[in-house]
């Protein structure tokens, strides 16, 4: 069975997961070579940290989870930027204006740098796990 679009989804089908189970196995390590071309003799090395991504999308097939591949612009509005950090506008802004995330003025628009949206989603995500295992430990101690 071949790969079967969906609308604009791919499902891999069984012989493309035995085929990422396959190239997995036959790789060194984690961070093993991966190349591409048509023949042996066209094959070119991937750059390392492509090679890794490819690995990790593997990896996913094989275990059977979902992999979705989404390109994103390099520069946000602030109402993107709200929804992808789940928080209101208004309250982005706030944090705008207080420093907490970086931004600047496209005319008279606020526009955020994705990767800075990203960084404080990252952040955020980790201040709620550090308070998480605070309340664990404190509920331990009792």
């Amino acid at each position: 069975m071949s790969p079967t679009m969906i609308g604009e989804r791919l499902l891999a089908g069984e012989r493309e997961v035995a085929s990422a189970k396959t190239t997995l196995e036959s790789l060194d390590g984690p961070d093993g070579f991966l190349a591409v071309g048509e023949a042996a003799s066209e094959m070119r090395p991937l750059p390392r940290e492509l090679g890794v991504l490819l690995q990790e999308v593997l990896r996913a097939m094989v275990s059977g989870a979902t992999v979705t591949v989404l390109s994103t612009p390099a520069e946000v509005t602030t109402s993107t930027a709200a929804a992808m950090l789940g928080i209101s506008r208004p309250t982005l802004m706030k944090m705008i204006t207080d420093g907490a995330i970086p931004a600047h003025k496209v005319g008279t628009h606020t526009r955020l740098l994705t990767e800075d949206v990203a960084a404080a989603k990252r952040a955020r995500r980790s201040r709620e796990r550090a308070a998480f295992a605070a309340l664990l430990e404190a509920e331990s101690d009792e």
